[in-house]
């Protein structure tokens, strides 16, 4: 399931960094709120099916209190002013710099996982850090500056997505897929109302499908892979893996707007691959207790934790999603920072 998970960030990573490039091309004709509740309705009709097929069961938890609180929180940091934060900031900057200031997210990531969040980072995961920073620096090193405001935005944006990403990291009453529905579907509508309200209810009809089209992939399933990637290796890890985002972003800038492309940039790219496997060498290992906990999310079979009986057939390797009970329990082994392992040090 590990592997899986690295995977999955690494893609989620993918579909979101060519987003900047084509979000920058359709800023020039819808206003930022328009755009970034345009992304977030696609993401959230990315799983509108699933949701139609699925509502009564998957959102059966949501109205437990430390649920609540949590989605409330995701809609907000993650789904509202994140995304328009983001395109506020793209709005005044090429989409290269964009690309590369959005690396700030694993550093709030980090910061806010270590302060408040109670993430475990290890030494491997620090190291991992340290060369992501650095694939960034390398990069930062061969760029203008764009401006201190388009900064301050883009770096918003990144603690904004700093504290969604520990809350989805946690959050247990519903699926990747729903949470991802509900984060995209209010946060999306009240941008792009506000959006219309600015533009005096004028927008080019268009461009709306090009906008929900870049959310259904860029932040819809992007959003599902990297929630289902936290949920199995952390916040920090799994926001490693997605600021891969950074380079594809720069790929995809120099082939679709013709920005300036480097070679240096190669030797940014093997800084993060080393970065990504650091983060994700396993150095946590000691005795910790679980406390019963009644939750939903993606799992299988094959690990400590889920050990509830689906027949004598069933497939520990098999990957699913149902609600389920975990007992009390005290054991020792290696671990990641899962929602499972929030545990005090």
């Amino acid at each position: 399931m590990q592997i899986i998970a690295i995977i999955m960030g690494l893609a989620a990573g993918l579909l979101f960094g060519i987003a900047t490039p084509l979000s920058k091309l359709t800023l020039s004709h819808l206003n930022s709120f328009q755009l970034a509740g345009l992304l977030y309705l696609g993401a959230s009709i990315a799983f509108l099916p699933y949701m139609i097929i699925n509502k009564s069961k998957k959102l059966v938890l949501l109205n437990t209190k430390g649920t609540k609180k949590h989605l409330i929180g995701i809609v907000l940091f993650g789904g509202l002013l994140g995304p328009l934060f983001l395109m506020v900031g793209l709005k005044s900057a090429n989409s290269m710099s964009v690309s590369i200031w959005l690396n700030m997210e694993l550093v709030a990531t980090a910061l806010l996982g270590v302060i408040i969040f109670k993430e475990s980072l290890g030494r491997y995961t620090l190291l991992g850090i340290i060369f992501t920073l650095l694939s960034s620096i390398v990069i930062c090193s061969q760029e203008n500056s764009s401006g201190i405001i388009s900064a301050l935005f883009i770096i918003l944006a990144c603690i904004c997505w700093g504290v969604d990403n520990h809350l989805t990291a946690i959050i247990d009453g519903t699926t990747p897929q729903a949470t991802t529905f509900i984060k995209g579907l209010f946060g999306g509508t009240v941008n792009l109302m506000i959006g219309m309200f600015l533009s005096g209810n004028k927008i080019e009809i268009q461009y709306i499908g090009i906008g929900l089209l870049i959310g259904v992939f860029s932040y819809g399933i992007s959003i599902f892979l990297y929630v289902t990637s936290a949920q199995n290796l952390g916040a920090t890890r799994s926001q490693i893996l997605f600021s891969s985002s950074t380079f594809w972003g720069i790929i995809a800038a120099y082939l679709f707007l013709r920005e300036k492309f480097s070679f240096i940039t190669i030797i940014a790219f093997i800084l993060l691959f080393i970065g990504i496997i650091f983060s994700n060498k396993i150095s946590h290992k000691h005795s910790h207790f679980h406390s019963r906990m009644v939750h939903i999310h993606m799992h299988t079979h094959d690990d400590d934790h889920h050990n509830h009986s689906h027949g004598e057939n069933f497939d520990t390797h098999t990957k699913h999603s149902h609600i389920h009970e975990h007992d009390e329990i005290t054991h020792e082994h290696s671990h990641y920072p899962d929602m499972h392992h929030r545990h005090e040090h």
